[in-house]
């Protein structure tokens, strides 16, 4: 499974999270990598220090002489960079064979059984989990993640062609450029109305994802969907559901009703109904793989979960403190549906970083309506990522609909110094901008 047709690959975006898992396989995979990103992260830093070179202007004078041949070198790039990028037109003038990262995520999906769980929530930690009840099963597989398992410490799992597990991204059109034997779509909410402007074209680009499926392959959908395939969910009609829930020591401990049997005991860390859904889509495709329900039990109660998902950085008689990456409402509201279900009588500030401002403007309302269902709600200025600003659409736009007597915004810096004076007993951070270099910080400020 080595598509990759050059002995150099540059990655213009290298730090994102599916742009690392590439370059880290392709480094894995005996090709020389490098790369640009606006920003050093961890992530960039895990890079440098697999020997991989990244640069954090977008100079083509600070690329590698190596990397200049177009015979010799593949460029990768994200849909998140501007088409005014210095690289990126460097490369398009000089006749480099160009790939988005999707389309060579596409080429590796097309080499081996893959195995692609879709949707607008879930899809991480389902794939993430996926991946790992496979190769504690024993087989050798390949997964390109979009998030860092807290099992591996890793975006990428590189074992062997058995199966290759990835998450496949409904923005930009991605996942249409996979291969699935296997796909799963966990959720069709309306987002990215700045790419498929209506729901229905979200709704009909995941018919056509579903539909992709090669020879002898399958698909798996939540039973509220009106995708044909095998389902799954809480309801009697499902063809793979929960029975006999109940949470022991904040411990959810359930059994499984497959479509021949029910298997019994089974026991999951990761808290909410969102997760148990995940969960049992990742025993459903597994299952389904022929991987035995005693494997997989082992498999689910020891699994950790994945970084930024409901990740736990403090947890003690007397604070809890949770980063999770939520940025559209059904997010927010499964992460306060897990809150309640473990912690119903605790007072929950959260920290929100809305993330671009055409999802803000195309949900405001939810998201008012999902902030305000906490005790207390502070708010980041919004996070751009790709897009330049909408005139009056801004945090302060947010805030004045979100119905509650205690609500802010604060700045990053004011943010640290309220944290200090703050008592509150559960603090949440979400987002998908910058907010999770704040993590660190409030963590230390919190146990100091």
């Amino acid at each position: 499974m080595n598509p990759l047709n050059k002995h150099y690959i540059y990655f213009i975006g290298i730090g994102g999270i599916g742009m690392s898992a590439l370059a880290f396989y392709a480094k894995e995979t005996g090709h020389k990598v490098a790369g640009y990103d606006k920003t050093e992260t961890q992530l960039t830093q895990k890079l440098s220090a697999k020997g991989i070179t990244v640069i954090y202007k977008d100079e083509i004078a600070l690329v590698d002489a190596q990397f200049l041949n177009p015979k010799e070198t593949l460029v990768v790039f994200t849909p998140a960079i501007p088409e005014s990028s210095n690289l990126l037109n460097y490369f398009k003038s000089e006749g480099f064979e160009i790939l988005k990262r999707s389309e060579l995520l596409g080429r590796l999906s097309a080499e081996t059984k893959c195995l692609a769980v879709g949707g607008t929530h879930g899809k991480t930690t389902t794939s993430t989990l996926l991946a790992h009840l496979l190769k504690h099963s024993g087989m050798k597989i390949t997964a390109i993640l979009g998030g860092i398992s807290q099992n591996y410490d890793t975006n990428l799992i590189l074992d062997g062609t058995d199966a290759l597990v990835v998450e496949a991204d409904e923005y930009d059109r991605s996942f249409l450029r996979l291969h699935p034997y296997y796909a799963a779509v966990t959720s069709t909410d309306a987002d990215h109305l700045d790419i498929y402007k209506t729901d229905d074209e979200l709704q009909k680009a995941f018919q056509q994802f579903t539909a992709k499926i090669v020879a002898g392959g399958k698909v798996f959908v939540h039973e509220d969907l009106s995708l044909s395939g095998i389902r799954y969910g809480f309801g009697e009609n499902a063809d793979y559901r929960i029975a006999n829930l109940s949470i022991q020591e904040g411990i959810y401990q359930f059994d499984i009703q497959t479509p021949d049997k029910i298997h019994t005991n089974f026991k999951s860390q990761l808290p909410g109904k969102h997760n148990l859904l995940n969960t049992l889509l990742a025993f459903a495709m597994a299952y389904e793989w022929g991987v035995s329900a005693d494997k997989l039990r082992d498999g689910i109660q020891s699994f950790k979960g994945v970084e930024r998902r409901f990740a736990f950085h403090i947890k003690t008689a007397n604070q809890i403190y949770i980063d999770d990456y939520a940025h559209h409402p059904s997010e927010i509201a499964a992460v306060r549906e897990a809150l309640e279900s473990f912690y119903p009588n605790k007072v929950k500030t959260v920290i929100f970083q809305p993330h671009l401002f055409s999802r803000t403007q195309d949900f405001g309302d939810a998201f008012a309506r999902e902030l305000a269902a906490f005790n207390q709600v502070i708010l980041l200025e919004i996070y751009p990522a790709r897009e330049h600003p909408i005139p009056g659409i801004d945090a302060k736009w947010l805030l004045d609909k979100i119905d509650h007597t205690h609500k802010k915004i604060l700045t990053k810096e004011a943010l640290l110094q309220n944290i200090k004076k703050d008592t509150t007993e559960i603090l949440i951070t979400l987002g998908a901008g910058d907010i999770s270099t704040l993590v660190e910080p409030i963590k230390n400020i919190l146990l100091s």
